[in-house]
């Protein structure tokens, strides 16, 4: 990442690839588009049209995170489904982390306009005692350490800040406050993938998600071998594959209707 405020290479958004199947790939909350890159990459190699938007206050210094509302990050994916719609048949939407809350969101606002929700180490909730703090402590501490570790493979370069505005995880919050009542209004088929290493908020998540949506097709991989940011991680290869094959299924069950 970029020290300074100017945006990063890797952070830029992009699209590629053509066809009547387009996929939305989000990337998570203080991440890049670069943590989408290799799946999108797979994405388009099997015929997918990809579009890998960047939030507002990322990609360049975690201070410009206190600036955006969670309106914005909403926004922002909400428009570039609109771009991938208007030249696809279908579109999927695919989400990391707090990507996947923005993800699980537009399934709900747009439910005609999105197919398929695949969620990796998704984030809705967390109960640790810090974020009943976050209204205050966005007041008083700018922000906080972020994940030290997000990639266990090693030789990853780091794709997200190091710190994270406290502003911003109000926001965070803010968001899963808007989606966490409407859960149970998503229907559409949903697969996610949990690293094991996440621990207890990944848990929590995961089976908030899976009780709550309404999908008659909802399921969940375990990632052992990888953090949280598992899109750059040893299991990255199993959930490319494996989103191949959902995605597929899910298009053929659909000719089949």
């Amino acid at each position: 990442m970029t020290s300074g405020h100017g945006l990063s290479e890797a952070a830029r958004p992009f699209s590629a690839g053509e066809g009547p199947r387009g996929v939305l790939l989000i990337h998570g909350f203080g991440g890049t588009p670069a943590s989408m890159r290799p799946w999108a990459a797979h994405l388009e190699r099997h015929g997918y049209a990809v579009s890998v938007p960047l939030l507002p206050g990322h990609g360049t210094a975690w201070q410009d995170m206190a600036r955006p509302r969670w309106t914005d990050w909403f926004t922002t994916v909400d428009g570039a489904l609109s771009e991938l719609r208007e030249r696809c048949e279908t579109t999927a939407v695919a989400g990391i982390s707090m990507g996947a809350a923005l993800a699980l969101l537009l399934a709900v606002e747009r439910p005609r306009d999105v197919s398929a929700l695949l969620l990796v180490n998704p984030r809705v909730a967390n109960a640790h005692r810090l974020m009943f703090a976050v209204p205050v402590l966005q007041h008083v501490i700018p922000s906080i350490a972020g994940d030290s570790r997000p990639v266990k493979k090693p030789g990853v370069p780091r794709v997200s800040y190091e710190r994270l505005s406290v502003k911003a995880v109000r926001q965070m919050m803010l968001l899963w406050k808007e989606l966490r009542p409407r859960l149970s209004e998503v229907t559409q088929p949903v697969i996610i993938w949990r690293s094991v290493a996440d621990g207890p908020a990944g848990t929590l998540s995961s089976e908030v998600i899976l009780g709550e949506v309404r999908s008659q097709e909802r399921r969940e991989l375990l990632l052992q071998d990888s953090y949280h940011l598992a899109t750059l991680d040893n299991d990255a290869d199993s959930i490319f594959n494996e989103s191949v094959a959902f995605l597929t299924a899910q298009s053929r069950a659909a000719q089949a209707r």
